[in-house]
Protein backbone atom coordinates (compact mmCIF):
# COMPACT_ATOMS: atom_id res chain seq x y z
CA UNK A 1 0.00 0.00 0.00
CA UNK A 2 1.56 3.26 -1.12
CA UNK A 3 1.55 6.42 0.98
CA UNK A 4 -1.11 8.04 -1.25
CA UNK A 5 -3.45 5.08 -0.85
CA UNK A 6 -2.81 5.08 2.91
CA UNK A 7 -3.85 8.73 3.12
CA UNK A 8 -7.00 8.05 1.09
CA UNK A 9 -7.98 5.06 3.19
CA UNK A 10 -7.65 7.02 6.44
CA UNK A 11 -8.76 10.46 5.31
CA UNK A 12 -11.23 12.27 7.59
CA UNK A 13 -13.97 11.81 4.97
CA UNK A 14 -13.46 8.03 4.81
CA UNK A 15 -13.15 7.88 8.60
CA UNK A 16 -16.51 9.65 8.87
CA UNK A 17 -18.10 7.22 6.41
CA UNK A 18 -16.65 4.24 8.28
CA UNK A 19 -18.02 5.51 11.57
CA UNK A 20 -21.48 6.09 10.07
CA UNK A 21 -21.57 2.91 8.02
CA UNK A 22 -24.98 1.74 9.14
CA UNK A 23 -26.54 -1.44 7.90
CA UNK A 24 -29.78 -0.03 6.52
CA UNK A 25 -32.30 -2.78 5.92
CA UNK A 26 -33.08 -2.94 2.18
CA UNK A 27 -36.79 -3.33 2.92
CA UNK A 28 -36.70 0.13 4.56
CA UNK A 29 -36.10 1.68 1.15
CA UNK A 30 -39.44 0.61 -0.28
CA UNK A 31 -40.08 0.46 -4.00
CA UNK A 32 -37.79 2.41 -6.34
CA UNK A 33 -40.66 4.59 -7.61
CA UNK A 34 -41.64 5.76 -4.11
CA UNK A 35 -40.71 8.95 -2.31
CA UNK A 36 -39.17 6.99 0.57
CA UNK A 37 -36.67 5.26 -1.71
CA UNK A 38 -35.63 8.47 -3.43
CA UNK A 39 -35.20 10.42 -0.17
CA UNK A 40 -33.25 7.68 1.63
CA UNK A 41 -30.89 7.22 -1.32
CA UNK A 42 -30.24 10.97 -1.40
CA UNK A 43 -29.64 11.13 2.36
CA UNK A 44 -27.27 8.17 2.35
CA UNK A 45 -25.43 9.70 -0.62
CA UNK A 46 -25.13 12.89 1.49
CA UNK A 47 -27.23 14.93 -0.95
CA UNK A 48 -29.18 16.53 1.86
CA UNK A 49 -30.25 19.71 0.08
CA UNK A 50 -31.63 17.71 -2.85
CA UNK A 51 -33.53 15.44 -0.45
CA UNK A 52 -35.03 18.47 1.32
CA UNK A 53 -35.92 20.05 -2.01
CA UNK A 54 -37.60 16.82 -3.17
CA UNK A 55 -39.64 16.68 0.05
CA UNK A 56 -40.74 20.30 -0.36
CA UNK A 57 -41.70 19.72 -4.00
CA UNK A 58 -43.65 16.61 -3.02
CA UNK A 59 -45.57 18.47 -0.33
CA UNK A 60 -46.41 21.33 -2.69
CA UNK A 61 -47.34 19.16 -5.66
CA UNK A 62 -50.96 19.08 -6.78
CA UNK A 63 -52.75 16.05 -5.38
CA UNK A 64 -55.99 14.46 -6.49
CA UNK A 65 -56.95 14.32 -2.79
CA UNK A 66 -57.71 17.78 -1.38
CA UNK A 67 -56.69 16.99 2.20
CA UNK A 68 -53.45 15.16 1.31
CA UNK A 69 -51.05 18.11 1.46
CA UNK A 70 -52.55 19.36 4.71
CA UNK A 71 -52.35 15.89 6.30
CA UNK A 72 -48.67 15.29 5.38
CA UNK A 73 -47.38 18.77 6.19
CA UNK A 74 -46.21 17.93 9.71
CA UNK A 75 -44.54 14.69 8.54
CA UNK A 76 -42.71 16.58 5.79
CA UNK A 77 -41.52 19.27 8.22
CA UNK A 78 -40.33 16.67 10.72
CA UNK A 79 -38.57 14.74 7.95
CA UNK A 80 -36.74 17.90 6.89
CA UNK A 81 -35.67 18.47 10.51
CA UNK A 82 -34.41 14.88 10.66
CA UNK A 83 -32.41 15.34 7.46
CA UNK A 84 -30.75 18.42 8.98
CA UNK A 85 -30.00 16.40 12.13
CA UNK A 86 -28.51 13.56 10.09
CA UNK A 87 -26.40 16.06 8.16
CA UNK A 88 -25.15 17.59 11.41
CA UNK A 89 -24.22 14.17 12.83
CA UNK A 90 -22.46 13.05 9.67
CA UNK A 91 -20.58 16.30 9.12
CA UNK A 92 -19.58 16.69 12.75
CA UNK A 93 -16.24 18.51 12.77
CA UNK A 94 -13.35 16.57 14.25
CA UNK A 95 -15.22 13.32 14.52
CA UNK A 96 -12.05 11.26 14.24
CA UNK A 97 -10.62 13.05 17.32
CA UNK A 98 -13.58 12.03 19.48
CA UNK A 99 -13.32 9.09 21.84
CA UNK A 100 -14.75 5.78 20.72
CA UNK A 101 -17.63 6.18 23.19
CA UNK A 102 -18.54 9.60 21.75
CA UNK A 103 -18.24 8.27 18.21
CA UNK A 104 -20.53 5.38 19.15
CA UNK A 105 -23.01 7.80 20.74
CA UNK A 106 -22.96 9.95 17.62
CA UNK A 107 -23.45 6.84 15.49
CA UNK A 108 -26.42 5.73 17.61
CA UNK A 109 -28.03 9.17 17.33
CA UNK A 110 -27.46 9.02 13.56
CA UNK A 111 -29.16 5.59 13.41
CA UNK A 112 -32.05 6.89 15.53
CA UNK A 113 -32.55 9.86 13.22
CA UNK A 114 -32.32 7.67 10.13
CA UNK A 115 -34.83 5.16 11.53
CA UNK A 116 -37.16 8.00 12.48
CA UNK A 117 -36.84 9.42 8.96
CA UNK A 118 -37.80 6.02 7.54
CA UNK A 119 -40.78 5.98 9.92
CA UNK A 120 -41.90 9.48 8.86
CA UNK A 121 -41.64 8.59 5.18
CA UNK A 122 -43.70 5.45 5.82
CA UNK A 123 -46.31 7.62 7.59
CA UNK A 124 -46.53 9.83 4.48
CA UNK A 125 -47.09 6.72 2.34
CA UNK A 126 -49.73 5.49 4.81
CA UNK A 127 -51.63 8.78 4.57
CA UNK A 128 -51.64 8.41 0.79
CA UNK A 129 -52.81 4.78 0.98
CA UNK A 130 -55.54 5.72 3.47
CA UNK A 131 -56.83 8.44 1.16
CA UNK A 132 -56.86 6.01 -1.76
CA UNK A 133 -58.85 3.53 0.34
CA UNK A 134 -61.29 6.24 1.46
CA UNK A 135 -61.77 7.24 -2.17
CA UNK A 136 -62.34 3.63 -3.21
CA UNK A 137 -64.83 3.10 -0.38
CA UNK A 138 -66.77 6.23 -1.27
CA UNK A 139 -66.87 5.08 -4.90
CA UNK A 140 -68.20 1.70 -3.78
CA UNK A 141 -70.87 3.44 -1.68
CA UNK A 142 -71.97 5.55 -4.65
CA UNK A 143 -72.12 2.53 -6.95
CA UNK A 144 -74.11 0.57 -4.36
CA UNK A 145 -76.50 3.49 -3.84
CA UNK A 146 -77.06 3.75 -7.60
CA UNK A 147 -77.63 0.00 -7.78
CA UNK A 148 -80.19 0.07 -4.94
CA UNK A 149 -81.94 3.09 -6.49
CA UNK A 150 -82.13 1.36 -9.87
CA UNK A 151 -83.46 -1.80 -8.23
CA UNK A 152 -86.10 0.21 -6.32
CA UNK A 153 -87.18 1.97 -9.52
CA UNK A 154 -87.41 -1.35 -11.35
CA UNK A 155 -89.47 -2.92 -8.57
CA UNK A 156 -91.76 0.12 -8.41
CA UNK A 157 -92.27 0.01 -12.16
CA UNK A 158 -92.99 -3.72 -11.95
CA UNK A 159 -95.55 -3.24 -9.15
CA UNK A 160 -97.26 -0.38 -11.04
CA UNK A 161 -97.43 -2.44 -14.22
CA UNK A 162 -98.84 -5.41 -12.33
CA UNK A 163 -101.34 -3.18 -10.56
CA UNK A 164 -102.42 -1.54 -13.81
CA UNK A 165 -102.72 -4.82 -15.65
CA UNK A 166 -104.16 -6.90 -12.82
CA UNK A 167 -106.39 -4.17 -11.45
CA UNK A 168 -108.23 -3.77 -14.73
CA UNK A 169 -108.38 -7.52 -15.29
CA UNK A 170 -109.43 -8.14 -11.70
CA UNK A 171 -112.16 -5.51 -11.98
CA UNK A 172 -113.49 -7.12 -15.16
CA UNK A 173 -113.37 -10.60 -13.59
CA UNK A 174 -115.04 -9.42 -10.38
CA UNK A 175 -117.72 -7.56 -12.33
CA UNK A 176 -118.39 -10.67 -14.42
CA UNK A 177 -118.54 -12.86 -11.33
CA UNK A 178 -120.90 -10.39 -9.61
CA UNK A 179 -123.11 -10.25 -12.71
CA UNK A 180 -123.29 -14.08 -12.89
CA UNK A 181 -124.03 -14.28 -9.17
CA UNK A 182 -126.82 -11.72 -9.49
CA UNK A 183 -128.20 -13.52 -12.60
CA UNK A 184 -128.05 -16.85 -10.79
CA UNK A 185 -129.78 -15.36 -7.75
CA UNK A 186 -132.51 -13.80 -9.91
CA UNK A 187 -133.00 -17.08 -11.77
CA UNK A 188 -133.28 -18.85 -8.47
CA UNK A 189 -135.87 -16.40 -7.25
CA UNK A 190 -137.53 -16.42 -10.66
CA UNK A 191 -137.86 -12.82 -10.91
Amino acid sequence: MGMGQFKLAFSPENESKRIFDVGVNPSDFGKPDQLRHRILILVLDEKYEQAIEDLKEFSQAESSYPSFNRRIERYINHSIDLIYAIKAKRNFPGISQLTRAKQQELRERFKDHLNELVFMLKKIEKVERDLILEDARSTIYVVRALWVAALCLLLTWFVVEIYRGLAVTSFIVLEEMFTRWVDTALDFLKL
